[in-house]
């Protein structure tokens, strides 16, 4: 399908934006994951519990799973019992879909667009966490060939679709921590630096974290979401793996209602983040106007930790330890597909909690049983740095 560069047009100009993911949805994509740099024990307890989320997300809404050809007979194998998962041949490197895949787009006329920002591996050559990412660089063109619509492209945009969320009627919550940082877009690369390989030159117009640059992201952002407001929260909970993607700390309930991370115990991990994402969306009001009414999802009692054989299995020069590093263990990073909540569970006492409130959240909001929240082991997502909004990417309805 054709891609369409900034200088032709852009998604805002034709019409096109970001629907909320309580939208309606036709498919959900994921990767399979196979990384022994990234997950434990060459990637076959992730491949289990990947398994688990995608049979859990069927019930709901349709899955491609998309694998590299290595391992599509084992794929393949995996579902051979479920018609509502089609497994895909396709090249990726990483298997987090939510930020290597394409951003579809509506228009409310029934027409269908997708966003396919850059990709550099979370940082590229500044502090990227792969190399090559050559392959996932192309997923987002691969998925929108595979639904049959048109791409939009900018020209220096370098963006992970865990960093956004909207709320399809015009307003976008973002991190400064991410999108403004030194390894994305406009200020990620001098010009007259060499090429390495798969990296784009990318002219240094903006210096990182500057408000020319905030300015500047806040334009393409509306240009390339349809989005009319941005909210822009400090900082998010994993500064070394993502910089802070948002879908780790707030989302969309409904227009006009969010969600954030939240614990009362000051000596937690993240409590300084929690309190300060709460404070800056309760004292936002949206693109129409409203003021956010929000609602507080508790963090697990007890911050997450691999266990050290599941951390010295990782193929890493410098393995992490259980003692050295929390994992970014969040029930936010929840995927909402056709009226089902797929939330993450870590084994912790909060997590038949968190279930629990989200369902309450969905009640009062939406009506009692319009939303399914159901649990499902994520550990081994977590282990690998992220989680289930992270594996996943919904195509909505046209």
């Amino acid at each position: 399908m054709r891609a369409i560069t900034e200088s032709e047009s852009t998604p805002k100009v034709d019409g096109f934006y970001m629907p909320a993911e309580y939208a309606p949805q036709d498919r959900v994509f994921m990767g399979w994951p196979n990384r022994p740099d990234t997950f434990a024990f060459g990637a076959v307890p992730a491949q289990r519990t990947y398994a688990g989320i995608a049979n859990a997300i069927s019930e709901f809404t349709p899955v491609v799973m998309c694998c590299n050809e290595a391992d599509y007979d084992n794929c393949k194998a995996v579902f051979k019992d479920n018609e509502r998962v089609t497994v895909m041949e396709m090249s990726i490197n990483d298997a987090w879909f939510r930020d290597t895949g394409a951003t579809f787009l509506v228009d409310g006329k029934g027409g269908k667009a997708a966003t396919d920002w850059h990709f550099n591996a979370y940082g590229g050559l500044v502090d990227g966490l792969y190399f090559p990412w050559d392959k996932d660089a192309k997923i987002a063109r691969k998925m929108a060939d595979y639904v049959g619509v048109r791409t939009y492209r900018p020209d220096h945009v370098i963006l992970e679709g865990g960093s956004i969320t909207v709320d399809g009627e015009g307003t976008l919550i973002v991190t400064d921590s991410c999108l403004l940082s030194a390894g994305r877009t406009a200020s990620v690369l001098v010009a007259d630096e060499p090429d390495a390989g798969d990296w784009p030159l990318y002219p240094r117009k903006y210096e990182p974290f500057s408000e020319e640059l905030r300015e500047y992201m806040t334009k393409e952002l509306e240009e390339y979401l349809g989005v009319e407001k941005v909210i822009w929260v400090k900082e998010g909970i994993d500064p070394a793996v993502t910089n802070g993607h948002i879908d780790d700390c707030a989302t969309f309930i409904a227009p006009g209602v969010v969600a954030c991370i939240w614990t009362d115990d000051p000596e937690y991990p993240f409590y300084r983040q929690c309190h300060e994402i709460y404070d800056t969306l309760v004292n936002a009001t949206d693109a129409k106007g409203r003021k956010l009414k929000v609602y507080k999802l508790p963090m697990p009692e007890k911050p997450c930790f691999m266990s050290e054989e599941e951390a010295n299995s990782i193929d890493l020069v410098n393995p992490r330890t259980a003692q050295d590093e929390p994992q970014i263990a969040s029930y936010m990073n929840y995927l909402v597909t056709n009226h089902g909540c797929i939330v993450p569970q870590y084994g912790d006492v909060n997590d038949a909690l968190a279930v629990e409130t989200l369902q309450k959240i969905y009640d009062e909001t939406w009506g009692e049983g319009v939303f399914k929240c159901v649990g499902v082991d994520s550990r081994q997502v977590v282990y690998g740095g992220g989680n289930i909004h992270c594996i996943t990417q919904q195509e909505p309805s046209a």
